[in-house]
């Protein structure tokens, strides 16, 4: 069995470790070497779910340590520079932080500082390049509006790059309720890029790939939709994320009491939210509006900041948001099936919020999973004619 080595840089949770890691044909598969994430409760999230190393830590300075601050985190990042480069690896992949160029963020891109981290991919490769080789394949995932950031200058400046480090640069946007059983609407931007000439002249990922699209009718939708929420979960069990009129009066009102209030819009989610299986919004909290694909709508890392950012269902029991667990079953983590979320960190319990933000953060593992496989086979028969 031929093992392909990997490192993931912005691991997050480890979605797209997790489909890297769930992908194998009859004769190969990958080797997970290590995973870079900055943000804590990411780091023990991920650590519940995976036992390869975890370099946690601010890449900048795992690339950079004589940066750091003082000796103590010098002597800190220096050992994970150490390990980040001991042996060389096939693949890198990473999905840089979206926030900078998604609809959902202010889309400031390479003005944030969060879009300036993609530049630190670069200088690893570069990197990896000076002490053993360059990675042979890079997979990097993205919002689809980095696509049209800045009249289309971001990602021309990104793929420039990236041809520059020397790799052929493929890119497609998938929607994961397109190509998997997951009902999310999830429009994202999958980037391959690749070194080896037989890789170039073989690769037909993206090619007709169309042809995979799952054409599913409302029974289908509504099976898919049944695996992941939980609709039988009773109200006296689980009140706080049940929406009821004691809790949130003004999302129950009356037609008395809209007349005698200001606003523009009557909400009532007794009579809006009023379809099993389908998925609602309340609009900063203004108006309500079905999600009308019949799938749940892109879930986003506002989830994790409150009020009502969380989408809405009608269930057995009445109307209520979604649970951190069904927010991760909805990007197609196997939750209670292999994949666990973390109740403690740090001897406190940890906060729904951050599993609700991580799962806006993440991305859909099926369709890594897939896209993964399908570059095992690629890498076999480069491998072969060689």
């Amino acid at each position: 069995m031929v093992e392909y080595k990997v490192g993931s840089l912005f691991a997050g949770v480890g979605g797209i470790c997790l489909g890297f890691k769930n992908a194998k044909t009859k004769n190969s598969k990958y080797k997970l070497l290590w995973a870079n994430e900055i943000d804590e409760y990411a780091c023990e999230t991920y650590r519940t779910n995976f036992s390869h190393q975890l370099l946690e830590g601010d890449i900048k300075l795992v690339l950079h340590p004589e940066h750091a601050t003082d000796k103590t985190e010098q002597k800190y990042y220096q050992k994970l520079h150490d390990k980040i480069l001991s042996e060389p690896i096939d693949i890198l992949n990473g999905g840089f932080p979206c926030q900078a160029f998604s609809i959902a963020g202010e889309r400031k891109g390479f003005e944030d500082d969060r879009g300036n981290l993609f530049l630190n991919i670069i200088d690893l490769i570069e990197q990896l390049g000076e002490k053993f080789y360059k990675p042979r394949v890079l997979f990097l995932e993205n919002v689809k509006n980095l696509q049209a950031h800045d009249n289309k200058k971001t990602y021309v400046h990104i793929k420039q790059k990236l041809e520059d480090c020397g790799y052929t640069v493929f890119e497609k946007v998938l929607n994961t309720m397109d190509y998997t059983d997951v009902p999310q609407n999830r429009e994202r931007i999958y980037i391959i890029g690749l070194l080896n000439e037989n890789d170039i002249k073989n690769f037909e990922i993206f090619k007709d790939i169309e042809s995979r699209i799952k054409k599913k009718d409302k029974a289908s939708r509504i099976k898919d939709i049944k695996k992941v929420i939980n609709y039988n979960l009773a109200k006296e069990n689980a009140t706080k994320y049940y929406y009821t009129k004691e809790k949130y009066p003004n999302y129950f009102m009356s037609d008395e009491e809209f007349e005698k209030s200001n606003k523009k819009e009557k909400i009532n989610l007794n009579t809006q939210i009023d379809e099993m299986y389908e998925f609602y919004q309340c609009r900063r909290g203004m108006y309500v509006r079905k999600n009308q694909s019949g799938v749940c709508p892109t879930l986003t890392a506002n989830m994790g900041t409150g009020g009502h950012n969380v989408p809405l269902i009608k269930v057995n029991d009445g109307i209520r948001k979604l649970t951190p667990k069904e927010t991760f079953k909805l990007q197609g983590f196997p939750i209670d099936n292999g994949y666990k979320l973390p109740a403690v960190i740090n001897g406190r319990p940890y906060p729904e919020s951050q599993l609700y933000k991580q799962a806006g953060n993440a991305v859909s593992v099926p369709v890594i999973k897939m896209l993964a496989t399908d570059l095992l086979e690629l890498l076999e028969k480069s491998d072969m004619s060689e």
